[in-house]
């Protein structure tokens, strides 16, 4: 009778609600805890979504998160756990979204009534009540998740395969927004505690509609500190949820500094939080602060950003980081393309066709044309592009890529196509001082530009300066944008429409902004330009403290690094390489720290070698790095930075890919030999009984593994000068 009873309750609520037929949830996963790290091995548990018997709640579960939704009388999020440590996120339900149109705040489904804000307790959900004005849930679907980008792969990469999962979506009506549809997606992804969210509004109305902020995320979230006094600005904000969204730039090459979209906001509900004045920052809201205002036509969609929130379980540094670049590798797999280039400094055809062939004899991939050389991509002259084919028609014949750059921000063009300053109402004030709007008929022109010259040259690698940096513009007159509270949003569309369309076509993206989750595929590590005019024997030190710094969060992958062949912002004789012949050991060891690390630089010039003994010595790092290169991919422990005054390296470290576990990379910049014994932590192997480990591919010494996972290790490295170490099982 009880089974009977359990069918009826699902038929009825498929019934009630629209909704596939889900699995029921099994009550026993809730008491389970993960005992595989997913940093370390593969989780067997793949992504779900289930519903409870009595046809209440919804349950996305991959076993390392779970997300709980109500689903009557409204749909509410009441139960996000970490379940590597069992730490619960929420602490009071919220609103699913917040939207606001022609001017008027909607909620977005939603339960209300808690008194508590401090905490969640189950056998009170039932007390809560819908609301009385809003958009409120209709149905919902589930599907297989789909990729958010349509990428081809034309380029080597670590990573081909788009992260799976399964998707829910809920739809909401109001009674006050007749012929306005809004859908709330979550996706949960396998092997990885990540769910993404994003907001869809369909006009279906015979009139146009508009949209002012989306808030398409609200979460209660736990406090990460309790402060009688104090400022939010000042107060620490949650570690247990790490959230990034594809709207963020600002040239930092850093997310954290870049993101415009996540606010800890404070509470005021949360009436029994220990600050005074109720200024906890627990609320996170996820919304682009200058995004009001968008006219939405009849028949047209709005998507919202996309949130990636990934739950930590450690405050360790290196960790947080390591989840970071897993979750990056799974949902935006072309992030892990890293093709072997030069930038090449040309005046004429034929230097083109020399660098060309000099990659094929070193067994580089691709050539960039550089900035200061002849290309033109704005030129769309039958000539200009013919011309190009037949270069790249050359460069393919010889199995290259070739890749060029072009300029779109920190210029003028005119008075009627520059970003105007909303303070002076006169061009300037832009990030850059003075800037394009990509809204204008200059800017449109200029994506259009830019995609025909890859259609009829088939050129394979953009690299794009000065990307839309988030300039808002007070035109009235531009076609793109409506007026200034449009601007920044409809300018970003601009800047990702073509993003999307290189992805969609294989075409590699070097972008110095952080637009990685709409398709580009690296950004510079973080540096100054003017060190490459500092001497050599700087240079050295300073990229092994770049390279360090700027893997925290980004993989090898992501980031390009610099090596000026010729003079780049001054510097004298002892700055450069050329000619290459006569710095031989420092190109060499340049080349050795940029691949070491699993990171592109750009070789800046007009050629990669100038004598026989030259494009031995290149060809050889570039055999050495292929046949590494997968190893050389992989994630980077931390061991310790470069100072000038002792040894500094970094560790490769591979868990679940291929024979060899990890690759150690060390540096002496002293001028005498050194020895060291250090604790070299080998966690992220996944080894944790033996090893061996081989120096330079000669001897091998085998090692006990100590009770925290670390080997006593003892190296020699010859004055200023490096070593590698291949680590086995």
């Amino acid at each position: 009778m009880k089974k009977q009873v359990t069918i009826f309750l699902l038929l009825l609520s498929g019934a009630l609600y629209g909704n596939n037929q889900l699995p029921v949830w099994d009550k026993s996963k809730d008491r389970s805890h993960t005992k595989a790290d997913w940093l370390v091995s593969a989780t067997t548990e793949k992504a779900g979504i289930y519903q409870t018997a009595d046809g209440k709640d919804i349950i996305l579960y991959n076993g390392l998160v779970k997300r709980v939704f109500r689903i009557t009388p409204d749909v509410a999020c009441i139960d996000y756990m970490n379940m590597s440590n069992k730490q619960q996120v929420l602490r009071a339900v919220k609103p699913e979204a917040r939207v606001t149109l022609n001017d008027r705040e909607y909620n977005v489904g939603g339960l209300y009534g808690q008194e508590e804000n401090a905490y969640i307790q189950t056998d009170r959900i039932d007390r809560l009540t819908k609301g009385t004005v809003g958009f409120c849930y209709t149905s919902h679907e589930v599907n297989s998740t789909q990729p958010f980008i349509d990428c081809k792969f034309n380029y080597w990469a670590s990573n081909t395969r788009q992260a799976t999962g399964k998707t829910i979506t809920f739809h909401y009506r109001s009674t006050a927004m007749d012929g306005i549809g809004i859908s709330v997606s979550y996706a949960i992804y396998d092997g990885m505690p990540v769910i993404s969210k994003w907001l869809t509004i369909d006009n279906q109305n015979n009139n146009a509609v508009k949209i002012g902020r989306v808030v398409n995320e609200i979460l209660a979230v736990v406090e990460e500190q309790s402060a009688v006094v104090g400022s939010p600005d000042k107060m620490a904000k949650p570690a247990s949820i790490y959230v990034e969204t594809n709207y963020a730039y600002n040239n930092a090459m850093r997310y954290d500094l870049s993101d415009q979209t996540t606010h800890w906001n404070i509470d005021s509900t949360y009436t029994s939080q220990v600050n005074y004045d109720y200024n906890t920052p627990c609320l996170l809201e996820i919304y682009p602060e200058k995004a009001p205002n968008i006219v939405l036509k009849a028949g047209e969609k709005y998507h919202s950003v996309r949130s990636f929130e990934l739950l930590h379980d450690s405050y360790d540094r290196e960790r947080r980081g390591l989840a970071i670049r897993r979750m990056y590798r799974n949902i935006a797999p072309w992030i892990t393309g890293n093709p072997v280039f030069m930038h090449l400094v040309s005046k004429d055809d034929e230097q083109v066709y020399t660098a060309i062939d000099q990659c094929v004899a070193t067994g580089y991939e691709a050539v960039i044309v550089s900035f200061g050389s002849h290309l033109s991509m704005e030129n769309n002259s039958a000539a200009n592009h013919a011309k190009w084919k037949k270069i790249a028609d050359y460069a393919h014949q010889k199995g290259i890529k070739i890749g060029g750059y072009t300029l779109f921000s920190s210029r003028k063009i005119n008075p009627e196509t520059d970003v105007i300053d909303p303070a002076t109402g006169k061009p300037g004030g832009a990030f850059f001082g003075n800037a394009p709007c990509f809204g204008s008929q200059w800017g449109l022109e200029y994506r259009d530009k830019i995609i025909e010259f890859f259609k009829n040259t088939g050129f394979d690698i953009l690299e794009m300066d000065g990307p839309y940096p988030g300039d808002v513009c007070a035109s009235t007159t531009h076609p793109g944008h409506i007026g200034l509270e449009d601007s920044q949003w409809r300018q970003m569309e601009i800047q990702k429409s073509i993003f999307h369309w290189m992805a969609a076509n294989g075409i590699y993206v070097n972008a110095p902004d952080w637009y990685f989750l709409d398709g580009t595929n690296k950004i510079g590590l973080g540096y100054r330009e003017v060190n490459f005019s500092l001497p050599r024997e700087r240079q050295m030190i300073l990229n092994r403290q770049n390279i360090y710094d700027g893997t925290w969060e980004k993989t090898p992958a992501m980031g390009w690094g610099f090596v000026p062949l010729t003079a780049y912002h001054g510097g004298g004789a002892d700055a450069v390489l050329e000619p290459l012949c006569d710095h031989l050991k420092d190109y060499k060891q340049l080349m050795v720290q940029y691949y070491g690390a699993g990171v592109q630089a750009f070789y800046r010039g007009p050629r990669l070698y100038d004598t026989e003994e030259t494009r031995k010595t290149v060809a050889d790092v570039i055999s050495w790095y292929k046949k590494y290169r997968m190893l050389l991919n992989e994630d980077m422990i931390h061991l310790r930075r470069a100072d000038g005054r002792d040894w500094d390296g970094m560790l490769h470290v591979s868990p679940t890919n291929g024979k060899e576990k990890g690759l150690l990379m060390l540096y002496n910049p002293l001028k005498e030999k050194i020895t060291r014994t250090i604790q070299l932590p080998l966690y992220y192997t996944g080894l944790d009984r033996r090893v061996t480990i081989s120096e330079q591919d000669t001897k091998a010494t085998m090692y006990q593994i100590n009770r925290d996972y670390s080997v006593d290790f003892t190296f020699t490295i010859e004055p200023e000068s490096y070593s590698w170490f291949v680590i086995h099982p």
